[in-house]
């Protein structure tokens, strides 16, 4: 009996203690210990580092979904249409008949379309339902931990300590998305820190609530190059001796950009786009990026400064056509 008994509890321990998680537990732990160490070497009291990592802890679930972004896998078609669908518009809509006088006040003060910040809001959070419910500080220890981007992460985390250390930020209210983003707009720490502003002068920066993140949504897209009533993209069917050089499958960096009138000789239909001739764009066929050696030119773009601006806020092709798609849809009922 007792060997029995010994040999169950060896089998335990050795699942408990020799199973990965226990050692991606641990070695956590270790990393987190660092760090630690770190934000107060950087200027961070040890007293907000203490309280703040008390809890933290390494979420396996949140590698799962840094891997699997739907961004990554989705087709275009599929991607716009789950997320301009006639529901969303309806949704933003009545926000904006709720909120009429606020979000015109804040388009006339910062230049930025009501329309536009509609749509962002709409994308990122679905109008505030989905704001996500996870532990921030947990979301981006995790993320600063792993290997993938972890200078990245580590920046971010670093910079959300300081916010919380300067009274900025209320550590209660920090739960947001897998990757660290918070409140309506779904802002990185960086973006808080940079952009952020308190419209309401509550000497509180509240980014669940609409005055605080209207207008620093406002704020941040304005900063970043928005320019008011200028187009996003137009929609193509290329002809196929178009030269691969034009063919942009990367968020990173739109290139080989020209007029489009240069680029009319590639495009079906072309005269449609004669009020367009002068504007510098880029050609996108994103789906060319999740189909490997694909030589598909369907679906295709024409997208302009505006467009890059929005990769500014988002690095992903179809969230920057989704949030301009959505912000015209917008256009046509307001």
């Amino acid at each position: 009996m007792a060997k029995k008994l010994n040999r169950f509890l060896y089998i335990l321990f050795f699942i408990f203690f020799c199973s990965p998680i226990f050692a991606e537990n641990h070695n956590f732990d270790v990393w987190l210990s660092d760090f630690k160490e770190k934000a107060i070497a950087e200027g961070i009291s040890k007293e907000t580092v203490t309280k703040a990592l008390s809890k933290a802890k390494y979420i396996p679930k949140v590698i799962e979904y840094d891997r699997y972004q739907p961004e990554f896998y989705e087709d275009t078609k599929t991607y716009i249409s789950k997320r301009t669908n006639k529901n969303k518009v309806r949704k933003g809509l009545n926000l904006y008949k709720e909120e009429k006088k606020l979000i015109n006040t804040i388009e006339e003060n910062f230049l930025v379309e009501k329309e536009l910040l509609l749509a962002l809001m709409g994308i990122e959070t679905n109008y505030g339902k989905y704001l996500g419910k996870m532990d921030i500080i947990s979301s981006l220890a995790t993320l600063s931990f792993d290997k993938r981007r972890s200078e990245f992460f580590t920046s971010e985390l670093l910079i959300l300590l300081k916010l919380i250390d300067d009274g900025i930020i209320d550590p209660s209210i920090l739960f947001g998305s897998w990757a660290g983003a918070f409140g309506n707009f779904q802002f990185m720490p960086s973006t808080i820190k940079n952009y952020a502003i308190d419209y309401n002068k509550d000497t509180n920066i509240e980014l669940k609530k609409l005055e605080d993140s209207f207008a620093s949504a406002a704020n941040y897209i304005k900063m970043i190059g928005w320019k008011y009533n200028e187009p996003c993209f137009l929609k193509i069917e290329l002809n196929e001796n178009i030269p691969k050089k034009f063919l942009n499958t990367s968020a990173r960096n739109i290139k080989n950009k020209k007029k489009v009138k240069y680029f009319k000789k590639f495009i079906k239909n072309s005269d449609l786009y004669n009020n367009y001739d002068s504007l510098i764009a880029g050609i996108i066929t994103p789906d060319r990026d999740i189909v490997p050696n694909s030589k598909r030119l369907k679906p295709a773009y024409l997208v302009f400064g505006n467009y890059e601006r929005v990769l500014k806020w988002n690095r992903s092709l179809r969230f920057a056509l989704a949030v301009c798609t959505l912000k015209d849809k917008f256009k046509n009922e307001i």
